[in-house]
């Protein structure tokens, strides 16, 4: 995101600009087909682009390649994670982290926390707020809402500094606050 860009709207497809449906809610529609196991890779593809695009508009022979585009170009998450290497120019290998937020599970810590930090309903802004002003917004919550107090419940490790009794009500924080896992 730039703030001397335009948020992005349309997408070329065969030379001509159609438009994309990038506001958050609809993202986080696609979020939820992709995750849907249980439907072929190829259906799954198929319907976030009818989310994205609107109905037969992308060429059933270009799903793939269009998807993968366009969630490259809008949608990727880990374009900012950098890969680390050796000195013999090797990867290094990395440690899987647990997430500490899922924008499903944690939908009603979201809410709140933008209510508190910013004064957005994010009921009322489905349709109008883009993706991109969300994660913008997402990244900057401050420390004192719900969802960033609960990031930090996730993401503690006891110190030896810490007390037996302070150790023991994070564990129980974590218990509480702990993220179901698709396995």
């Amino acid at each position: 995101m730039r703030l001397n860009d335009l948020l992005p709207n349309t997408f070329t497809y065969c030379g001509e600009e159609v438009l994309i449906d990038l506001s958050f809610d609809n993202v986080l529609d696609v979020f939820d087909v992709l995750g849907m196991k249980e439907l072929p890779e190829l259906y799954r593809a198929e319907l976030c682009l009818v989310l994205l695009f609107g109905e037969d508009v992308i060429n059933s022979e270009d799903t793939i390649k269009i998807y993968n585009e366009v969630f490259d170009l809008f949608l990727g998450t880990d374009s900012n994670k950098r890969i680390k290497y050796d000195l013999a120019g090797n990867p290094m290998p990395t440690k899987k982290e647990e997430p500490l937020i899922d924008l499903s599970q944690d939908a009603e810590f979201l809410y709140a926390s933008f209510i508190q930090a910013y004064g957005i309903n994010l009921i009322k802004e489905q349709g109008k707020l883009h993706w991109y002003e969300f994660k913008a917004l997402l990244n900057g919550l401050p420390e004192d809402t719900i969802i960033k107090q609960i990031i930090h419940i996730r993401s503690y490790e006891p110190s030896k500094h810490d007390s037996e009794e302070y150790k023991k009500q994070m564990e129980d924080l974590q218990d509480f606050y702990r993220l179901e896992v698709d396995e």
